[in-house]
């Protein structure tokens, strides 16, 4: 008989709590059934749009991803994925059969990303409609048996206690004033019930995080093939234009044409760097700003902009952000002849954070060819230790170290040589000079004459395009949002019922009961509010104050 109680009491709390959720129920024809073409196609659509399949989905697309983390990749950098297959020939072509070089555009990544916004939107759509309904429908009726709930109690009231209709009235009232939404019941001689839910933004929160991240996914996929992003330094007095020519590196998503970038451009009239001068954090950098004149397009009027780290030129839909500088020396060669071969501010980089630069510089037009390595220090200190080096970031006191070289600078072969490296298996030392600004070195052999005439300094400039990023950054806080919702805000239904005997006039029997699906460790404190506030109201006698519930609670 106990037995027989228990299961009665588990199927009635299950069937509640299953009307807790909005999410559709994936229903399977009975054994034996022949279902058709039909009936498979809606199985499989139903399988498809499950969260189930959904998560499965999102944990291969996370999977799949990692080779392009891995792996180089052809948009990004080509040259080291013609490296990789000459030094794997094996793996490599087996790799780039599977398309593992551009695995954000091989057709099986492609497949997971549709098949996973198909199944979220199959999932979202149904539970938001339902959700929809749920929010405008009334809270459920009072089940027939208030004690068999997993949380529960229930008293008989003194003979003096209010009518149970008051009592009625005065429990709706006090949920109404909890922001519980109720139903109600009115009393009919015999029973009447107050029926409260609440907790409806649980499953918003849950609806707005797939929605979320739904919006995230076309974002990132709007982004992949739309957006672009390069890096250009630019030297002071000198001009950037928006042309693939002029990047120092660039990349982009499957759908930029690069002959159509947007024809924007602007000069870098002026760069400025403060330092910290002493203390403890002597030579941390304090502010850097670059004055530019830009143009939306060629022949537009000029505008003026100071560039900070913090804020970006935003011009024609791209944004460049001021990411890095260094100095510039400003380098005169002289043939035999006393003709001028080289005059050009040239780019030295940055090896430590005192700015101590490299550079070289190539003159392959010359007879003979000459090349020179040069280390620039802008603030100069010489020992036996370190040799030439920086001891403080700004040009205070500045040198360049120069190293010259003859000979042939592999620059006729066709293979592309980087401009800051120079190989010189193929040259002859000439010799070795330090030189401050003004200052004039003789070649020896009658090469001609290197002079040092002056510094600039550059500015490293971060150039993107990304339409898919507002859109990214919110999708990204509305998750958090929903996702918070979800967690922290339980679904709660309670019951109150009032009931009485015809043949008792000693008060009325209250029933008080509660139902959740998630969070039963805080229904109890719940319903234990809710039996103080109606005991406040319709007090139990003396002997079932001292009982306690019929249920043992």
């Amino acid at each position: 008989m106990g037995s027989a109680s228990a299961n009665t009491r588990d199927e009635s709390s299950e069937e509640l709590s299953a009307t807790l959720s909005t999410a559709p129920v994936n229903d399977l024809p009975p054994e034996g059934m022949r279902i058709g073409v039909t009936g498979w196609l809606r199985w499989m659509w139903r399988q498809l749009t499950s969260m189930r399949t959904a998560l499965l989905l999102l944990f291969l697309l996370a999977l799949a991803s990692i080779p392009g983390s891995v792996l180089p990749q052809r948009p990004v950098d080509p040259g080291k994925v013609n490296q990789y297959l000459a030094d794997n020939p094996g793996l490599g072509a087996f790799f780039n059969s599977l398309g593992l070089f551009n695995v954000f555009a091989a057709p099986w990544y492609v497949a997971v990303y549709l098949l996973l916004v198909i199944s979220l939107a199959g999932c979202i759509i149904p539970r938001t409609r339902l959700h929809w309904k749920a929010m405008r429908a009334q809270p459920p009726r009072a089940p027939s048996r208030l004690t068999r709930l997993p949380e529960s109690e229930a008293w008989q009231t003194s003979a003096d206690a209010p009518a149970p209709q008051e009592i009625l009235d005065a429990t709706a009232e006090q949920l109404r004033s909890r922001r519980w939404r109720v139903r109600r019941e009115e009393f009919d001689g015999t029973t009447g019930w107050v029926s409260a839910e609440k907790g409806y933004l649980r499953e918003t929160g849950n609806l707005l995080f797939h929605i979320a991240l739904l919006v995230l996914l076309f974002a990132v996929a709007i982004g992949g093939m739309f957006s672009w992003r390069g890096q250009a330094i630019v030297i002071e007095g000198e001009s950037f234009t928006d042309t693939i020519t002029q990047y120092d590196s660039f990349k982009s998503g499957q759908q930029v044409n690069v002959g159509e970038l947007p024809p924007f451009s602007f000069t870098l009239n002026d760069f400025r760097a403060n330092f910290q001068e002493g203390g403890q954090q002597a030579g941390a950098p304090r502010a850097f700003e670059a004055d530019v004149t830009y143009r939306n397009e060629p022949g537009a009027t000029p505008e003026q902009q100071t560039v900070q780290v913090n804020t970006p030129l935003e011009v024609d839909g791209a944004k460049a952000f001021l990411v890095g500088h260094g100095y510039a020396p400003v380098i005169q060669v002289k043939d035999a002849k006393g003709q001028v071969i080289y005059d050009a501010a040239t780019v030295f980089l940055p090896i430590d954070g005192n700015f101590t630069s490299n550079g070289v510089i190539k003159m392959p037009d010359n007879n003979p060819q000459l090349a020179m390595q040069a280390i620039f220090t802008p603030t100069t200190a010489l020992d036996a230790t370190h040799g030439p080096h920086s001891t403080f970031p700004a040009a205070n006191d500045p040198a360049v170290f120069l190293s010259a070289w003859k000979g042939n600078l592999g620059l006729d072969n066709g293979v592309p040589q980087s401009v800051y490296k120079l190989d010189t298996s193929k040259l002859t030392k000439v010799g070795l000079k330090g030189l401050r600004p003004g200052e004039t070195w003789t070649l020896p052999d009658g090469l001609g004459s290197v002079t040092f005439t002056g510094i600039k300094q550059y500015a490293t400039f971060d150039i993107a395009h990304d339409p898919g990023k507002e859109a990214a950054l919110i999708a990204a806080v509305l998750a958090i949002l929903g996702l918070s919702l979800s967690l922290f805000i339980p679904r709660r239904r309670v019951w109150v019922r009032v009931s009485t005997n015809a043949s008792d006039s000693e008060g009325s029997t209250v029933e008080v009961a509660g139902l959740s699906r998630t969070d039963e460790a805080g229904l109890r404190p719940a319903v234990d509010e809710l039996v103080e506030s109606v005991r406040s109201v319709a007090p139990p006698t003396a002997a079932d104050d001292h009982e306690g519930s019929p249920n043992g609670n």
